[in-house]
């Protein structure tokens, strides 16, 4: 499993002749910075970089807030309807994402979202996962600090953000890394709303860099734009473990 990801860092170092020789060497001979210089020029690798972030966060906490509003409401608050509306959310789960493209894209197109931020972000705030996910975690979350809450007079937004939301944060932390990955790895959808290079994400850019090689493709520069790419993804990842795992291992043990 690491072998390909520890390939393609050593051949982001390399020269073309020594991608092309057949030779695996984990020491390039010599150990060139050519190539992260030369995509610099090639492609317009920051604002791709910054898009993808931008995105990424915007649509994170986006998500985090709305999914942790809905499913506590889900989860705690009694509403005329809540269940059949529940399960219409988990029936959307079940729809394959391609299904939505082409009604999203028109809907997008007639508000003249078209190659801007808001096609990016706005489709992506919500998800039937991530109600989900909040709702299970808050369903076990002992009722009695609730109710100790609301005997000294909290309502139920501050019963919310004072009691339930610091206790949910691994839930949290989990989805919040859910949805940066998720985010930062889309291509499909970016690829459809974006039509110049200033708006395009990472991963369109990539693609687009790769499509451009007329006879020989430059492995080392794709590389390392792959490189530069996961970066963040790995940053993310490796600063949220503890919460990851606690998130995914809630409700897995009752007492």
């Amino acid at each position: 499993m690491i072998f390909p990801f520890l390939w393609m860092i050593v051949t982001s170092f390399m020269t073309s002749s020594q991608v092309l020789s057949g030779v695996i060497n984990f020491i390039p001979r010599p150990f060139v910075f050519e190539n992260y210089t030369a995509i610099t020029q090639a492609i317009p690798v920051g604002r791709y970089f910054f898009n993808s972030a931008f995105v990424a966060v915007l649509m994170t906490l986006g998500q985090v807030i709305i999914s942790a509003m809905a499913g506590y409401a889900f989860a705690r608050m009694k509403f005329k309807g809540r269940d059949a509306l529940f399960f219409l959310l988990l029936v959307t789960m079940m729809v394959p994402p391609q299904v939505n493209i082409i009604p999203l894209f028109y809907l997008i197109k007639e508000l003249n979202w078209i190659d801007t931020y808001q096609a990016l972000v706005v489709p992506g705030l919500f998800g039937g996962f991530g109600v989900f996910m909040m709702r299970q975690w808050f369903l076990g979350l002992p009722q009695s600090l609730e109710e100790a809450a609301r005997i000294d007079g909290c309502n139920y937004f501050q019963t919310f953000f004072k009691i339930a939301l610091p206790l949910g944060l691994p839930a949290l932390a989990t989805l919040g890394i859910f949805t940066f990955i998720t985010s930062w790895n889309s291509f499909m959808w970016p690829l459809i709303v974006t039509n110049s290079d200033c708006m395009r994400t990472m991963p369109v850019g990539l693609a687009i860099f790769k499509g451009s090689f007329r006879e020989t493709t430059q492995w080392g520069q794709l590389m390392a734009c792959a490189v530069i790419a996961i970066i963040p993804v790995v940053a993310i990842f490796l600063a949220g473990q503890k919460y990851f795992i606690k998130g995914l291992m809630a409700g897995s043990v009752k007492e």
